[in-house]
């Protein structure tokens, strides 16, 4: 098939796959735009929002859709490394047998992530940027596709340990989900309040991810998207070269490397899904909220006058 053939598949499969997810997820159009992009980047997800917001329900909704083997981990303050991991036992034969922990899947729930301890959080990161995992001195490879889509609760901050920024700059997107507006509420409540369960259709295979990813790395980008991307990231820098004025008064540290690559991905792949062959400056906007927000860390002042991320990300443009 050539690429010109398989990104209309790509199209056709993208809009199935929003119908068919929307059977059970009301609203949060954005959200699942973002979590479907991330999947077709390779990349991480996380998704934050009070609780009642179906960020459980939508992970395990975008799973069962897509075909893939799903694992829950409910993050809590006592769970271990080997809890993720997997541990070595001594079996019958005196021989230590690995057993694999709910790490070996291809979709991950990282549920309430920042519930764990740091030292439990980091076993997360070889598999989240190497795709594997290092146990009692022993590489283990991870299947593919795998994705990391993890919630937290932002306004419960008691018995929380806040992600570190290593651990945040894995995630390709962090996700706000909002209250649903008032129809989409009421349709909430008439559709999860009588006995009729929307059964889903699995639409992809691993393989057709796998391809799609790989099709979305071989689209072109002109030179003068990839300079703006670029552009925008070194503007959340604090004193550097093209850094704007807020973010010299509100920004103690800007984002790396890591987002100028996955906003190029990101608007490869959202450029992709809307029939278009090739990203433009547009796309890298629809984009860009969602991987800086998190990769921006504001100082003191920005607190105590209020100045949210969105502000300054906007001032950027």
């Amino acid at each position: 098939m050539s690429d010109v053939a398989a990104l209309k598949d790509l199209v056709y499969k993208y809009n199935s796959l929003k119908l068919e997810i929307g059977k059970v997820i009301i609203g949060q159009n954005e959200a699942i735009d973002h979590v479907l992009l991330s999947i077709l980047c390779g990349g991480h997800s996380l998704l934050i929002g009070v609780p009642g917001l179906a960020k459980t329900l939508m992970v395990h909704t975008v799973a069962e859709t897509l075909g893939l083997d799903f694992k829950r981990i409910q993050f809590t303050p006592d769970l271990m490394p080997s809890d993720i991991l997997g541990s070595e036992i001594l079996d019958e034969t005196s021989h230590f047998k690995f057993i694999k922990g709910p790490i070996f899947s291809n979709i991950i729930l990282a549920d309430e992530i920042n519930r764990t301890p740091p030292k439990t959080q980091a076993a997360l990161l070889e598999s989240m940027q190497e795709r594997s995992v290092t146990v009692a001195g022993h590489h283990y490879k991870l299947e593919k596709p795998f994705f990391v889509l993890a919630t937290q609760n932002p306004i419960e901050q008691e018995g929380t340990y806040p992600l570190p920024e290593a651990q945040l700059d894995r995630f390709m997107f962090s996700i706000n989900l909002d209250y649903p507006s008032f129809e989409e509420e009421v349709n909430v409540v008439k559709s999860t309040t009588n006995d009729e369960k929307p059964t889903l259709q699995s639409l992809l295979s691993a393989e057709e991810i796998c391809d799609f990813q790989h099709l979305i790395r071989r689209i072109p980008v002109a030179d003068n998207v990839i300079e703006y991307a670029v552009k925008l990231v070194s503007k959340t820098r604090p004193n550097s070269e093209f850094s704007p004025e807020i973010v010299n008064n509100y920004i103690d540290w800007g984002a790396g490397p890591r987002a100028s690559q996955n906003l190029i991905l990101g608007a490869k792949a959202n450029a992709a899904v809307n029939g278009k062959y090739s990203p433009d400056i547009e796309d890298v906007q629809k984009v860009a909220y969602s991987i800086l927000k998190h990769r921006i860390v504001k100082n003191y002042k920005a607190e105590a006058e209020g100045i949210t991320e969105k502000e300054i990300i906007k001032a950027l443009f």
